[in-house]
């Protein structure tokens, strides 16, 4: 596998839980204007995500009644779900991680949204916030 130049660690997107698509959409699209990126849904969610500068916006409607946005929403109800960082290194940060003592979800990168590799950080080591790592 070829590695391109390090980019550094950034925000690549911030995913927010949403009851329904239909009502929550025009907010980003009509007032904020945001362009919409094509995103194929995951993980039992409908997903659909708008450019924000150099990150996204993934809006995530529960498809499957066992989905983690399921449970999400019937827990927390709507908001932030997670913010996800895409590193230059995906395996080596995820070395890191375990050396810091942090909880791993994934404890191995699986495919993801967009065909890229991720990981999910527990929220329990993260300060209360679910965090994505992915490649760039």
């Amino acid at each position: 596998m070829t590695r391109s130049t390090p980019r550094g660690t950034r925000v690549s997107h911030v995913g927010i839980a949403v009851e329904a698509l239909a009502s929550s959409v025009p907010f980003f699209r009509e007032v904020l204007e945001l362009p919409e990126a094509p995103l194929e849904d995951a993980d039992g969610a409908r997903i659909v995500g708008f450019t924000a500068g150099d990150s996204l916006v993934e809006l995530l409607e529960a498809e499957d009644r066992n989905s983690p946005i399921a449970r999400f929403l019937e827990k927390r109800g709507p908001g932030i779900h997670h913010i996800c960082f895409s590193v230059d290194d995906l395996d080596a940060t995820l070395d890191r991680c375990r050396k810091a003592g942090l909880q791993l979800i994934d404890d191995k990168p699986r495919i993801g949204a967009e065909g890229k590799r991720i990981a999910f950080l527990h929220p329990r080591s993260t300060g209360g916030v679910l965090i994505e790592l992915s490649d760039h």
